[in-house]
């Protein structure tokens, strides 16, 4: 180790060491004022605006998720989602303790849940230089979310394995972000076996980057056994109640149909907008992500029958335009009817737009019909 690299990393150990005192401290002080003066509403939303912060500072130093960012972003990364798991789990507690638990809370915690899958693979992606390959990131983080609210929606409970994406998972997600603030983003975008020595021995594989490894693996022990979990679990349900299985999967269409639109655009794209634009391209698909979500929650609480929302499908409207109007560009030598920075904007635009109307109608709606508000506690109804 040469002299000047020794003096980088002693800067960075210290610059560390006071980040986690100061985190240690608002940590300890966002609790105390939490527990005094906080709605649980409230402290929701706040967790979440850490996620804003840093999907937003993963744009600002990464605009397509394939550059390194300065290293400190990756340890703001990591500091932000260990608040937002912080808050995240305070809310409920909050409630119980001020007994201001209502649907309102549940529909609320899990909207934006929805959402943080969004915007923790943002800022994950900026971290391991994922470039396009980010989109896998949040199909990763979004079909166990989804599958868990499907089996939540027909078993009326959510039992989560001992080990799990809320704690175990997210507590790996920022140990990376903070692992590479002392690596480096380029650690995972280099072919595996530099990054992991002890790996030279794997002959006949071709260079491999090290998020690719670690997407399959999270494939492979993650998802694939939760979401067959889930469905086990629906189709016992099922089974009892003498019910069709059919209309349980029916479920599952709208957010087949959201990944297969995404995918089919991103394929036909004469400008590739899933590496010149990522952010658009996994934001508009997230908020449409998050509306169905939301509706499927909202379908349980008001006890709905079972079966395909045609509601839900409103978060897919946008998909035959942005599809056809990137076919026109295989029949115009690359150009399509309409610019197709501007088309993703307005993909962009259309399902945030969505997914808010839905949040504020039905915040609207169920606080009128409690007598509650939703960023103060107040006494319930009888």
């Amino acid at each position: 180790m040469t002299v000047i690299s020794y003096l980088h990393f002693s800067l960075n150990f210290v610059l560390f060491v006071l980040i986690c005192g100061l985190m240690t401290n608002f940590f300890f002080l966002s609790i105390f004022f939490v527990e005094i003066t906080c709605r649980p509403n409230m402290i929701t939303l706040t967790g979440f605006m850490f996620l804003l912060t840093s999907a937003f500072l993963g744009f600002v130093y990464s605009p397509h998720l394939d550059t390194a960012p300065p290293r400190w972003v990756h340890l703001a990364h990591g500091i932000l989602l260990f608040l937002y798991q912080t808050f995240d789990a305070v809310d409920g507690k909050q409630a119980r303790r001020t007994n201001s638990s209502s649907p309102l809370g549940e529909l609320f915690d899990h909207g934006c849940d929805a959402l943080a899958c969004t915007f923790e693979s943002l800022a994950f992606g900026s971290t391991a230089m994922c470039g396009k390959a980010t989109f896998w990131f949040w199909v990763i983080s979004a079909v166990p979310f989804y599958f868990a609210t499907w089996e939540h929606y027909f078993t009326n409970t959510l039992v989560l394995p001992i080990v799990n994406g809320p704690t175990e998972g997210l507590m790996l997600i920022y140990v990376c972000h903070i692992f590479t603030f002392f690596t480096g983003a380029e650690w995972w975008a280099q072919d595996f076996r530099k990054s992991v020595p002890l790996l030279n021995w794997v002959p006949l594989v071709p260079e491999v980057p090290l998020y690719a490894i670690v997407l399959f693996l999270m494939i492979a022990f993650a998802v694939i056994p939760t979401v067959g979990s889930n469905t086990q679990n629906v189709y016992k349900v099922v089974a009892a109640r003498k019910g069709s299985m059919l209309l349980g999967l029916a479920m599952l269409f709208p957010f087949g149909l959201l990944m297969a639109g995404a995918l089919v655009w991103s394929y036909l794209s004469p400008s590739d907008i899933m590496s010149t634009q990522p952010h658009l391209l996994i934001i508009g698909t997230g908020f449409a992500f998050g509306f169905l979500v939301g509706r499927m929650i909202l379908a349980h609480l008001c006890d709905e029958p079972k079966g395909l929302k045609t509601g839900m499908c409103m978060s897919l409207a946008y998909f035959p335009f942005a599809i056809a109007n990137a076919l026109t560009a295989r029949l115009d030598n690359g150009n399509p009817l309409v610019d197709e920075q501007l088309v993703l904007l307005m993909y962009c635009l259309y399902t945030v737009a969505l997914y808010m109307h839905f949040a504020t109608s039905v915040i609207h709606e169920i606080t009128n019909a409690l007598g509650i508000h939703c960023f103060r506690i107040t006494s319930k109804k009888a």
